[in-house]
């Protein structure tokens, strides 16, 4: 499969009207999504917690964790967000598009909305 990209709208849960919009590289690798620093504080949102993550090379990463509600495709979703890097891409991980019911489709390497979702 190749690199698919998708536009997404992180939101502050406290103050709705406080939004980033970016471009994120779905990473069917992980679990949690990833916004950099800069982002996140600009809409207000602060680190709730502090988790370690295993990085794809295998190498383990703490990083600052937050909660914050995303649009992709018009569905909204709560998600866990990790605090990334300024220079680090945004990543969307597989919890919030199975939370927004959104699929892969491998072949035409896009997104779709799912009908349905598994209680």
């Amino acid at each position: 499969m190749g690199v698919i990209h998708a536009s997404a709208i992180i939101r502050n849960p406290a103050e709705p009207d406080k939004a980033w919009e970016g471009k994120f590289l779905v990473d069917t690798g992980a679990i949690d999504s990833l916004v950099p620093r800069t982002h996140l504080e600009a809409i207000g949102l602060k680190p709730k917690d502090q988790r370690l993550y295993e990085l794809a090379d295998g190498s383990e990463m703490s990083f600052d964790v937050t909660t914050a509600e995303v649009e992709i495709m018009g569905q909204i979703a709560g998600a866990t967000i990790l605090f990334g890097e300024d220079d680090t891409e945004p990543l969307l991980g597989v919890t919030v598009l199975q939370s927004a019911r959104i699929a892969i489709d491998p072949a035409s390497e896009s997104l779709y909305k799912r009908r349905s979702s598994r209680l």
